[in-house]
């Protein structure tokens, strides 16, 4: 009976163990992705596990943990010296977007038909914080209110498994959209993409929500794909065949 008793305690407390650590990863995980969709770890930064592990005062393994699931959910790029962005091409932004355009229509036709009122509360605290952003040329801020209103729509979203697919792609575009937000028209486009879309969800209106995601989405690539072609074509020895054959492609999606 002893031995009975000592045995399902013991099994209890590694059940509490394990718990304690993959809530420890779990944390880091988020502040690290959060820190990502903020663009504060720069393409030039490695993190490297023991560092890492260091910085939140862990051991090694919740740390590691963390920065594999980042690795394989395409936030990062493992190497022989640690982690690192990865380094998305012009390809690779128009493949994504590709994605978005696929699947964010659909997306934000149904959060509009299941919104609520407290979803639509988290919106127009979003929608404030992007004005308040744009009239402070306010980069990083407007960074943020992009995020917490894509968070808040995608909140709505029934289907998790659409949302969170959705939420790491955006995030991928994210990582690299920094140097386009400098530009003044760009953050204008995306102010007016959501207040757009804040009009839609407000008014549950499903059709509406849907046209102008796909509106709001071509906007967004035609201001991301401007900026990047003007920077590379100031780089000697760039394809420019390659960048006006993005926007031509660019051109006929209008």
């Amino acid at each position: 009976m002893n031995n009975s008793s000592w045995e399902r305690n013991d099994a209890t407390a590694e059940v509490r163990r394990l718990h304690r650590r993959d809530s420890l990863s779990e944390r880091i995980y988020l502040d690290l992705r959060g820190r990502l969709q903020r663009c504060a770890i720069g393409h030039d930064q490695r993190l490297v596990d023991l560092e890492v592990a260091a910085g939140y005062g862990t051991s090694r393994m919740p740390a590691r943990e963390a920065l594999l699931r980042l690795a394989n959910e395409g936030y990062l790029v493992g190497t022989t010296r640690g982690f690192v962005t990865p380094k998305l091409s012009l390809d690779d932004i128009r493949d994504i977007f590709e994605i978005r355009h696929l699947l964010e229509p659909l997306a934000a036709a149904n959060a509009a038909r299941d919104m609520t009122a407290a979803d639509q509360g988290l919106l127009a605290a979003a929608i404030e914080q992007a004005r308040k952003a744009v009239a402070a040329d306010d980069v990083e801020r407007l960074i943020l209110a992009n995020i917490n209103f894509r968070t808040a729509w995608l909140s709505a979203v029934r289907n998790e498994r659409l949302a969170n697919t959705i939420a790491r792609f955006v995030d991928h575009v994210q990582t690299v959209r920094l140097s386009t937000l400098a530009d003044r028209a760009t953050r204008g486009v995306v102010c007016q993409g959501l207040e757009a879309l804040n009009a839609a969800f407000h008014d549950r209106d499903t059709s509406a929500a849907a046209t102008t995601m796909t509106n709001f989405l071509k906007a967004a690539e035609r201001a991301f794909f401007a900026v990047r072609s003007h920077e590379i074509q100031a780089i000697p020895g760039a394809d420019q065949g390659l960048i006006r054959s993005r926007q031509a492609g660019l051109a006929g999606r209008s």
